[in-house]
């Protein structure tokens, strides 16, 4: 019986443990300067990582973006409410686009390795253009 509570209580502090171990992600919230319906921001993504740039538009806008990476970064549009679902995926159709926006709300650009990048723990820096007019 006492080997059977130690499983179970060493199972618990390993169960506990996991969301320590989880990957910490970046969250950064977008303001354009004043008069400006555009900026530019700049950051890095390691491995399994990912950044999420978060910013306000209106249903009807459009919306673009261009990342430069050097080619080992992607980025993905999520909608307001999305449950991960991409409304544009730049490893799919590139890294530049211009999309009208079908709802108002926060939108989410995030920024990601794939393949060896991802896998191998690589550090990559980008730069993000954005603009919604």
């Amino acid at each position: 019986m006492k080997q059977k509570v130690r499983s179970v209580a060493v199972g618990l502090l390993v169960a506990g443990a996991l969301p320590a171990m989880a990957v910490a992600q970046t969250v950064s919230d977008v303001h354009f300067p004043k008069g400006q319906y555009g900026t530019h921001v700049s950051g890095q993504v390691t491995g399994h990582d990912y950044h999420d740039y978060r910013l306000g538009a209106g249903a009807g806008q459009e919306m673009f973006v261009e990342l430069d990476s050097g080619g080992s970064a992607y980025f993905n549009i999520l909608p307001p409410g999305s449950d991960n679902v991409a409304i544009y995926n730049s490893s799919i159709n590139g890294n530049a686009t211009t999309v009208t926006l079908p709802e108002k709300g926060t939108y989410v650009i995030r920024v990601y390795l794939m393949g060896n990048a991802e896998d191998s723990g690589q550090t990559v820096p980008f730069e993000l253009d954005l603009s919604i007019q």
